[in-house]
């Protein structure tokens, strides 16, 4: 029986790590497992500019723990008034790694997102130039449609025809959480990937609502049926490479979560890795771990695979903390809802390539 595993060392390539004092709490969750992630930039005021990615990089790379090994890789938030030039210059730069695209309502910190997307078709068609990725949140807005449908309705409705319109465009479908969304991702070409969440692979819609309302459950895209869930195994499980990892670990603090209109996230960054080595080993892939945590990313985003390692130890049931506590009040991590056996038992960072800033 399997009881170590060593892996390259993993990368998440959709994180929330906030600002202030939630982030300096939260980047060592991540550190730990993840030598570099996708960083989202959902502030308040939002990421718009490489000016405005430079210095969020700066204050991610100054709240890292002593001696950390761990590269932010960031995006900007997608906007109807984005310069096109200054986004080409931070991506040439080699500071910018994706752009981020929010409908207008659709999540947390979302106001400044798209409404037209008629507007965003000339920043698009630069970016299919230089073959900078662009990150999609999958969810129509408008309130006719029903939560559980607007992945799907986004698909039909604002991605296949923005691809079409877009030859070229390097397309991340994030947190997919239907078999819809997996069905189109798989019959795309190389140029279109996914990401799959820790607590998407865990949970349903009934560990929101059955038996009462359970508020750290609640994300969006919410969690869906119990066949959707199943999807997303089976496609994360299979080695397509197609699909990857993105936590979209989002912390919000327990007086934000735990209201009449609460915040929707889940806090995954301190148990991720045991959650999905967890499910991967119910459904007998291991094998297939080090792909889907560890080299499907880098192979989208055109970068090396993390020559250092992890490795992993099975034993007794971990136990990992109940809440993290930041100056602004506590997050509550993430609860699978079974045991979870797999835990990091060691990390070594033989090297890893840092994004170089021209002068």
């Amino acid at each position: 029986m399997t009881d170590t595993l060593t892996i390259r060392c993993p990368d998440d390539w959709h994180l929330h790590l906030r600002d202030g004092a939630i982030l300096k709490a939260v980047l060592p969750e991540t550190v730990r497992h993840f030598a570099r992630a996708i960083i989202m930039p959902n502030l308040v005021p939002p990421v718009v500019t490489g000016a405005d990615a430079a210095a969020y990089r700066d204050r991610i790379l100054a709240a890292l723990p002593d001696d950390a090994l761990f590269e932010p890789l960031m995006t900007l938030y997608l906007t109807e008034e984005t310069d096109p030039e200054d986004l080409v210059t931070a991506a040439e730069r080699g500071l910018v790694h994706a752009v981020k695209l929010y409908p207008a309502g659709a999540t947390t910190n979302s106001a400044s997102g798209v409404r037209d997307y008629r507007r965003v078709q000339g920043v698009l068609e630069r970016m299919a130039a230089i073959g900078l990725p662009l990150c999609v949140h999958g969810e129509v807005t408008d309130p006719a449609v029903d939560i559980f449908d607007r992945e799907a309705a986004f698909i039909e409705h604002v991605l296949d025809p923005m691809r079409r319109a877009t030859p070229g465009l390097r397309v991340v479908m994030e947190h997919i959480t239907t078999r819809e969304g997996i069905e189109y991702v798989k019959t795309q070409g190389s140029d279109m990937g996914g990401t799959i969440t820790a607590h998407h692979l865990a949970i349903n819609r009934n560990h929101i609502l059955a038996g009462g309302i359970r508020p750290h459950y609640y994300c969006l895209p919410v969690a869906k049926r119990e066949e959707h869930r199943r999807a997303l195994i089976a496609a994360a499980t299979s080695g397509d490479p197609h699909f990857f990892l993105g936590t979209d670990s989002a912390p919000h603090t327990d007086a934000l979560k735990e209201q009449a209109c609460g915040c929707a996230g889940c806090f995954t960054a301190t148990n991720a890795v045991s959650v999905i080595a967890e499910v991967f080993e119910i459904e007998g892939a291991l094998s297939m771990l080090e792909s889907f945590v560890s080299l499907h990313g880098p192979a989208f985003y055109g970068l090396p695979a993390n020559e250092g390692v992890i490795q992993l130890a099975k034993g007794a049931a971990v136990s990992y903390p109940d809440r993290i506590e930041t100056a602004e009040g506590s997050v509550t991590v993430f609860d699978p809802g079974f045991p979870l056996h797999w835990s990091l038992s060691g990390r070594e960072m033989n090297s890893m390539s840092q994004t170089k800033l021209s002068e």
